[in-house]
């Protein structure tokens, strides 16, 4: 039994001294490495962390200026729509007003027309009833003095 303690104690010596000190080198290496490995895994997760935040912000940002920019697309249709529209009315209006210029000058040629036609027309009746041939010019000045005296006004509103 001596000799089984003196050989388990020359073995441990054997070992403690040329095994022991590697395996425990290896195993501080082994320590070291997975501190290492650690740290890089914490550190590669703040910084996926901190791109996953940026990330959003960017995703945000970009949000509200399509937000912004889809604001600034109804208001720039909204404006073109009032400015067609002021366009529109003001064409429509101007349309009106010359068609209201064009029945005017119709209405006031035609009772020009009408006056030419009642001096002739008076004119020959008169000189039917006298029997005779007036004179035309003298005539004429004294039958559209006479039209000139009557209200056609009549004439205008029913036009």
């Amino acid at each position: 039994m001596i000799w089984t303690i003196v050989c388990f104690l020359i073995a441990l010596w054997v070992l403690k001294r040329y095994a022991f000190g590697p395996i425990q080198q290896l195993i501080e290496k082994r320590q070291e490495s997975i501190q290492q490995s650690v740290e890089a895994a914490d550190h590669a997760r703040d910084e996926a962390e901190r791109l996953l935040e940026e990330h959003r912000k960017l995703i945000a940002e970009a949000r509200g200026q399509g937000e912004a920019i889809l604001a600034e697309a109804r208001k720039t249709r909204d404006s073109m729509e009032q400015r067609m529209r002021e366009e529109t009315e003001a064409e429509r209006q101007r349309r009106l007003e010359e068609t209201r210029k064009e029945i005017a000058a119709e209405t006031a040629r035609a009772l020009q027309q009408i006056r030419a036609e009642v001096a002739d027309l008076t004119l020959e009746a008169a000189s039917r009833v006298v029997g005779r041939t007036l004179d035309a010019e003298r005539d004429r000045e004294l039958i559209s003095e006479a039209i000139d005296g009557l209200d056609f006004s009549r004439l205008e509103e029913s036009a």
